[in-house]
C-alpha cells in the first residue's frame, strides 16, 4: 500500500511513489530526492551494501517517475524533516526525457509545458489552496439552502451585445459561448428555485493582455430571491468570503506564509462601502482626470485601494451609486434617483472582483431599459420570457475564482493562478 511522502515514521517499511526532484551521485552513495503532492524525501542508495540497485539508478533521470521500497530511517542531517528511506527496491515506472523548463523559466515558456510546471510544490499549493477556497464557497451556500445549477454554455443568441462572444457552428445555424449564466440564473428564479449558484466556465472574447484578464475562466455565480436591498447582497457577499478566507488560514495559512510570503488576512466585517462620487472626487484629490460615471482605469483603482486600505485598513471596499447608463439594463434603477442603478462593484487589493446588482424582475420595465440601451427586443424575447409570468425580487453577483486566488496568493498574473490559461494568443496545452 501506497505511503505519502507526508506521513512517513521512522522504522516502517513503505512504498512511495513520486518524481525524481534531484540526483546526486557520489563516490560511495547516491542522494535521490523524490517528490510527490503531499512533500519530498531523499532516497539514500549505498553503493557498496545496495549494487543490484544500481543499474536501476544510473537510468534515473530529473522528473522520471518511480516507486520506491524501503525502510525510513531518522537522520538529523537530513533538511527533508530529519528522515531518509534507505531502499530494498526502486521501480521505473517511467523515464524523462531532459525536461524542457525550469524554475525560472519564463511564463511563456511554462505555460508551453504547464503540466511539468505544475508539478512545482508552490503550483501544487496554488491548487489545493484553490480548491478549498471553491469548496468554501460552496459549503457556505449549501449551508443556506442553496441550490447548485449547471446552465447550458452554447447560446443561440449575443445576451446583451455580439461584440465580446466567440461563436462557433452549430448544427448549421450560428451559436454563441456565454459570457455568464446571468439570465439563466435569473430564469433558475422565475423557477421558483429561490436561492441558486453555479461555479462554471465562463467566456469572453476580448483581445485583453493585462495580467487580470483571460478568455475562460471559473466563474462563482450567485443569485437570491426576495431579497430587499442591494445592502442584503453586500452583506451576503461579505460574510461569504470572510468565511472562505476563515477556512484557508485554517488548513493552509502556515503553508502559504512559508511559500508565497503572504499573511492570509481574515477580513472584518462590514466591509467598508463608498459611494462612487465620494471615490471620484478622492481620485481628483489624487490628481487624476476622471469624472462621475467613467469607468476607474487599473491605474485608479490601484490608487483608490491604496487611499482606503491606509484610511480603514481593510483589504476590501464596495462601490455603490453607478449611474444607470453605467450597468447592465437588468440592473434595477434606484426609485429616488432613476439615474443610478442598484448596484456594486467589490474591491480586493485594489482590483475588481465582484459586480452585484439588484435586477429588474418586471416585465415591462425590463423590455422599456433594454430598449433604451439599444437592445433588440426580438433577440431578447428567450430572456424577456422569463418575466412575462410572474418573478420574485431578487438580485446576485458574480466572482472570478481565478482572480479570487491570484489577489489571495499576492501571484503577479492570472496565468500563474489556474489550472491552464486561456487568452487572446493561448490556446495550447
Amino acid at each position: 500500500m501506497r505511503t505519502k511522502i507526508n506521513e512517513l515514521i521512522p522504522n516502517t517499511n513503505v512504498c512511495i511513489n513520486g518524481f525524481i526532484d534531484r540526483i546526486r551521485d557520489q563516490k560511495s552513495v547516491q542522494f535521490i530526492i523524490v517528490r510527490d503532492l503531499y512533500g519530498s524525501v531523499q532516497i539514500t542508495v549505498d553503493k557498496a551494501t545496495k549494487p543490484d540497485l544500481l543499474p536501476i539508478t544510473e537510468k534515473l533521470t530529473v522528473g522520471s517517475y518511480v516507486t520506491v521500497l524501503g525502510n525510513v530511517v531518522e537522520n538529523s542531517f537530513v533538511k527533508l524533516g530529519g528522515k531518509e528511506i534507505i531502499p530494498e527496491n526502486i521501480i521505473i515506472e517511467s523515464i524523462a526525457e531532459t525536461l524542457p523548463i525550469e524554475a525560472d523559466s519564463n511564463i511563456d515558456q511554462k505555460l508551453d509545458y504547464r503540466w511539468i510546471d505544475l508539478r512545482q510544490p508552490k503550483n501544487a499549493l496554488m491548487m489545493k489552496v484553490q480548491t478549498l477556497l471553491t469548496k468554501s464557497l460552496r459549503d457556505f451556500m449549501l449551508e443556506r439552502n442553496f441550490i447548485e445549477i449547471h446552465s447550458p454554455k452554447i447560446i443561440s443568441q449575443p445576451s446583451e451585445s455580439g461584440s465580446d462572444l466567440f461563436t462557433l457552428e452549430y448544427f448549421g445555424e450560428k451559436a454563441y459561448l456565454t459570457q455568464s449564466p446571468q439570465f439563466y440564473k435569473q430564469m433558475a428564479i422565475a423557477s421558483g428555485l429561490e436561492r441558486i449558484f453555479e461555479i462554471a466556465p465562463v467566456f469572453r472574447a476580448e483581445k485583453s493582455f493585462t495580467s487580470r484578464h483571460a478568455t475562460e475562466f471559473t466563474g462563482v455565480d450567485i443569485e437570491m430571491a426576495n431579497i430587499k436591498n442591494l445592502e442584503e447582497i453586500m452583506q451576503f457577499e461579505e460574510e461569504m468570503l470572510a468565511y472562505a478566507l476563515i477556512k484557508v488560514k485554517e488548513v493552509y495559512g502556515e503553508e502559504i506564509k512559508n511559500v508565497f510570503g503572504v499573511d492570509v488576512v481574515v477580513p472584518s466585517l462590514p466591509f467598508p462601502r463608498i459611494n462612487m462620487k465620494d471615490a471620484v472626487e478622492i481620485l481628483q484629490d489624487l490628481d487624476f482626470d476622471i469624472e462621475f460615471g467613467e469607468d476607474f482605469t487599473t491605474e485608479q483603482e490601484k490608487a483608490l485601494g491604496e487611499y482606503l486600505v491606509k484610511k480603514n485598513g481593510h483589504e476590501f471596499y464596495f462601490v455603490t451609486g453607478y449611474p444607470a447608463d453605467f450597468r447592465a439594463f437588468y440592473h434595477m434603477r434606484d426609485e429616488n434617483n432613476p439615474t443610478l442603478a442598484k448596484g456594486y462593484d467589490l474591491y480586493w487589493k485594489g482590483m475588481e472582483i465582484t459586480t452585484g446588482a439588484v435586477r429588474e424582475h418586471r416585465y415591462q420595465k425590463l423590455v422599456e431599459q433594454a430598449l433604451e440601451k439599444g437592445n433588440s427586443k426580438e433577440k431578447l424575447d428567450f430572456y424577456l420570457d422569463f418575466f412575462k409570468y410572474g418573478c420574485p425580487p431578487h438580485g446576485g453577483f458574480g466572482i472570478g475564482l481565478d482572480r479570487l486566488t491570484m489577489l489571495l496568493l499576492n501571484i503577479p498574473t492570472i496565468k500563474e493562478a489556474m489550472f491552464i490559461f486561456r487568452g487572446p494568443t493561448r490556446i495550447k496545452p
